[in-house]
């Protein structure tokens, strides 16, 4: 530390002036002389590169604000799309439940009249038969 004050002191005694050699005094000035020297001689550089990268910063916020509002569209578009495929589904899934129903009616009546038609018959054999039997009986 005490070399480093050195070559500022030496320095300054070449440019004709000097630094109060106490540490905390001539540390302040080295510091606020060092800032004074970077500011003036960078100070157009530093100036345009902060610009540049605040330009950049800001284009990219604006770049990641768009690509958040585009990304909010697109879920949105796309619930709107799932609740109509909901919709959608459901009504297939009532008119599945009431086809169902209307063909198993449909089974119902075609077997029961299908029954009906059988027992009918049997009913007509069964009849033949007693009249057969009861002519058999009343020959004899």
């Amino acid at each position: 530390m005490e070399n480093f004050n050195q070559i500022f002191s030496l320095m300054a005694e070449e440019d004709g002036f000097t630094l109060d050699p106490l540490i905390l005094e001539s540390g302040v000035i080295n510091i606020v002389g060092l800032i004074v020297i970077v500011v003036t001689t960078a100070k157009d550089s530093i100036g345009a590169m902060l610009r540049d990268r605040n330009k950049t910063i800001s284009e990219n916020v604006k770049d990641a604000e768009n690509r958040l509002n585009e990304a909010e569209n697109r879920l949105n578009d796309a619930q709107k799309q799932l609740n109509q495929a909901n919709v959608v589904i459901s009504k297939i899934k009532s008119d599945t439940l009431k086809t169902k129903k209307l063909m198993l009616e449909a089974d119902a009546n075609e077997a029961k009249n299908d029954l009906k038609f059988r027992f009918e018959r049997a009913m007509l054999v069964f009849t033949s038969k007693e009249r057969q039997i009861f002519y058999e009986i009343k020959e004899q």
